[in-house]
């Protein structure tokens, strides 16, 4: 039922994770400097994000409409509470020093500040569906599928300009910045309503067809 959602959320939305390509290390060190300021902060956020992709995913499989309403919920403010992070790691470390600079710092900020509220939208779409009514429950998740595959692009833009250039190649170098997995593979419904920690009893949702 949630497979489109994780899907989509698996194919993109992986904010500030392609930074893992080559480096120049003829950087400035004020360049370098301002990345680890940025990386150094930005490393918690996105284990935060993976993490929160990765309870969506793994949800997707068997989840009752239950679990899979409470835990998309959390990932979504999960998600929008890191970019919201991010956005102020950003802004706190002052303009890059490259050219252009400030705009680049004003413009990352705002659009990272966009998709957290972009998330919770997403969250009280979420919020607001029937999980007793497994016919609308899918019919709903698969307009948040689609809100998400919009919301995946504002996220690839977010930082796009940061991460190119030998601002990027800075960010690059920085271990902060790079690819992160999930911390664990999140537990999996099994049918009871105990499976899943935090997730809301559902015994009328998991007896339908």
């Amino acid at each position: 039922m949630n497979k489109k959602l994780a899907a989509a959320l698996s194919g993109g939305a992986v904010l500030m994770l392609a930074l893992s390509g080559c480096s120049d290390d003829g950087n400035d060190d004020k360049v370098n400097a301002w990345a680890k300021t940025v990386c150094d902060q930005a490393k918690p956020q996105l284990q935060k994000r993976a993490d929160a992709q990765q309870v969506i995913i793994s949800t997707a499989a068997d989840g009752k409409p239950a679990d899979i309403q409470a835990a998309d919920s959390k990932a979504f403010q999960d998600i929008a509470d890191a970019d919201r992070a991010l956005a102020k790691a950003v802004e706190g470390a002052g303009a890059p020093p490259v050219d252009n600079g400030e705009k680049l710092q004003s413009d990352a900020v705002k659009e990272l500040n966009a998709t957290a509220v972009a998330y919770e939208n997403l969250k009280k779409q979420v919020d607001a569906l029937d999980p007793n009514n497994q016919q609308k429950f899918a019919d709903g998740l698969q307009g948040v599928a689609d809100g998400l595959k919009k919301i995946e692009k504002m996220d690839q833009d977010a930082l796009a300009k940061l991460q190119s250039g030998e601002l990027g190649t800075a960010m690059a170098k920085q271990p902060g910045c790079q690819k992160v997995t999930p911390s664990a593979p999140a537990p999996k419904p099994s049918g009871s309503a105990s499976a899943k920690p935090g997730a809301p009893a559902s015994p009328s949702a998991s007896a339908k067809s």
